[in-house]
């Protein structure tokens, strides 16, 4: 998430009109305006791929998906999730997305691995509705639920998911509670032995955020790792930054090798490089939680 919806003027958009939605599945998208619960969604068609849609809400990109091919990702991190999904071992997966709004990473499971099973939770109804009238949510194995984050962690069997993934903002903003301690041991709790969590975070100079939760992850997964690009690591512009933690190993050298080639290369770091970069920071607690980033005013993009 996080990215002005000038993008959009990049890949071409059609004009812009107010329209209301419908509970029924139209034969076609209708770009357009639509209110929602955070604010005024935006659904762009990308003209330079026929049947892809960016959607954004006050300007700032929530999803952007290929109907014809949701094996294609558009947004960087998106792709370093996915490059952690994909080193998984091979099988359909058990998957819970805190944050769907158009299930991106959702339709790529489905594709990639058949046979998954997947719950979203998504805070913003009408979001959801907007996405299920326009660009369908009759995915195999996908379930969307309209819950608050936090609330939908706490209805989870523990041991019953390979894969959560957080990614979850409300008008530019990480959702609140879902980067704190609490969160973060229900969701390990909620993963079975070699499970990944994967969080989309932002943060810019100093990168004071990325820090805490750094830490934050620390006390509950011996393996972490992060994804990012050069520049935001270095603290130089505010960008996304992608972590993987998991009570088992993580295939870091493989990813090192797989965002280094990127088309848009990343870094990997983990280990005692990851652990200096937390330094003495104290992880997040419900009873100690920092305003989450926002980005600047004039950022036109994050992937």
């Amino acid at each position: 998430m996080i990215v002005r919806s000038l993008i959009a003027e990049a890949v071409g958009m059609f004009p812009i009109t107010s329209i209301s939605v419908s509970r029924t599945r139209k034969p076609e998208p209708v770009p357009g305006r639509y209110p929602v619960r955070f604010g005024t969604a935006e659904l762009v068609r990308d003209t330079g791929r026929g049947n892809a849609w960016l959607v954004s809400v006050d300007g700032v990109a929530q999803s952007y998906v290929d109907l014809d091919d949701p094996a294609h990702l558009e947004f960087d991190y998106v792709r370093r999730f996915a490059d952690v999904v994909d080193r998984r071992p091979p099988g359909p997966l058990d998957a819970l997305h805190v944050g769907g709004a158009a299930c991106t990473l959702p339709r790529y499971v489905a594709a990639t691995r058949p046979g998954s099973h997947q719950l979203v939770f998504d805070a913003d109804g009408e979001l959801v509705e907007l996405v299920r009238a326009q660009l369908g949510l009759r995915v195999p194995g996908l379930r969307v639920r309209v819950t608050d984050g936090r609330e939908g962690l706490a209805t989870r069997r523990e041991d019953s998911a390979d894969l959560v993934v957080v990614d979850a903002f409300e008008r530019a903003t990480l959702a609140g509670g879902l980067a704190t301690l609490e969160a973060t041991r229900a969701i390990a709790g909620i993963l079975r032995t070699g499970g990944t969590y994967l969080a989309n975070i932002t943060d810019g100079s100093g990168l004071p955020f990325a820090r805490r939760f750094l830490a934050t992850l620390f006390e509950v997964f011996p393996e972490v790792l992060l994804l990012a690009d050069p520049g935001v690591l270095r603290g130089r512009r505010f960008g996304n930054l992608v972590l993987a933690a998991s009570a088992a190993e993580l295939p870091t050298e493989e990813l090192t090798r797989r965002t280094a080639s990127a088309a848009f290369p990343a870094r990997c770091v983990y280990g005692a490089e990851l652990r200096k970069l937390a330094g003495r920071a104290a992880p997040i607690t419900d009873a100690d939680a920092p305003p989450p980033p926002k980005p600047p005013d004039d950022l036109l993009g994050l992937f």
